[in-house]
């Protein structure tokens, strides 16, 4: 295949992956909006008997195959901010469930997420190719994530939103993390991996932590949507590549490209960024009532004896009128007389 060829492929797939990631991110907030607000084994136990769950699922798995098979075809340059689309793409197709417009604040805020997204991901790239973290440090990432995890995750938060954008953090963090081991597992089994030579159940403790952080990531936003679609999303997508970012600067010597100036696009991307977040937050509408939830109808209004009025409302609003219970008229005829 020519290099051309190569780069429209790994565009077209690009999209496709963006658009898998956006229904599957639609399709799980409808179902958190939908669903009753529960914590435990019960509520995993109602979302794995939900069909709608399972294809959510199967549509971030579609979106993931496509964004690696993108980046077999392409360079990381060109298939990292196609991805960004997911969120462009999630607006109008959320809208489009809830029977909606997208509000001008919302447009604002993805156009704003979406350019910080794509300077942070223009600048935080390895300036030179970085190794796999050793297993050792595989543990340690491991540990330290799963214990900010627990904390962003089971924070008391006031507002399903902020609740929310705390589920959000989390998830971002558990799927950047499990790319982070998965690639440490690659080399692992190509007998790569910097230090000594892991043995079968050291690789099989990297497959058994990539697997949790993956599943928790799926679980965490799902739990984050419940505080509206776009906000979470946003949050989702830009702490992905942050948490990859600090294990790359961190532990594998590698850095911003641009040297002193890519940390400071950084820190105006992530600025920017954070201001789309907000935006988000602000123009998002109910999540119950974007799910097309039944609002609370008010009590009849009740007249002096006590009785309901009729065809009112305490708020003064028309009700819904009564059958009449009234008889056709008839010619009145005189009552039998008991004898």
């Amino acid at each position: 295949m020519s290099p051309g060829s190569g780069t429209v492929l790994a565009v077209l797939l690009s999209l496709v992956s963006a658009a898998g990631y956006a229904l599957a991110a639609v399709a799980q907030s409808r179902l958190a909006a939908a669903s009753p607000a529960r914590d435990g084994s019960g509520a995993l136990r109602a979302l794995l008997a939900r069909r709608q769950w399972w294809a959510a699922v199967g549509l971030n798995a579609a979106g993931a195959l496509a964004h690696v098979v993108a980046l077999h075809y392409g360079p990381l340059t060109l298939v990292q901010p196609l991805g960004a689309l997911t969120l462009v793409a999630a607006l109008p197709l959320g809208a489009y469930a809830a029977r909606r417009r997208v509000t001008r604040t919302e447009w604002r805020g993805a156009l704003c997420t979406l350019a910080g997204l794509v300077g942070l991901v223009a600048v935080t790239g390895p300036a030179a190719p970085g190794e796999a973290l050793t297993l050792s440090e595989s543990l340690a990432v491991a540990a330290a994530t799963a214990l900010l995890i627990a904390v962003l995750s089971t924070g008391r938060a006031p507002g399903r939103t902020r609740r929310g954008l705390g589920h959000a953090t989390a998830s971002g963090l558990a799927s950047g993390v499990a790319s982070a081991l998965t690639q440490t597992l690659t080399a692992a089994l190509a007998l790569e991996l910097p230090g000594r030579e892991p043995t079968w159940w050291q690789t099989a403790l990297l497959a058994l932590l990539i697997s949790g952080f993956a599943t928790g990531g799926l679980l965490l936003s799902q739990a984050a949507y419940r505080g509206g679609l776009a906000a979470p999303l946003a949050v989702v997508n830009l702490s992905n590549p942050a948490s990859a970012a600090v294990i790359g600067v961190a532990l594998l010597g590698e850095t911003f490209r641009a040297g002193a100036w890519g940390w400071a696009a950084a820190a105006a991307a992530a600025l920017v960024a954070a201001r789309g977040v907000v935006l988000l937050t602000k123009g998002a509408p109910d999540p119950a009532a974007s799910a097309g939830g039944s609002r609370p109808v008010p009590a009849p209004r009740a007249t002096a004896s006590g009785a309901p009025a009729p065809g009112g409302t305490d708020r003064g609003f028309p009700g819904p009128v009564a059958p009449s219970l009234a008889l056709p008229d008839v010619e009145a005829s005189p009552a039998p007389v008991a004898g």
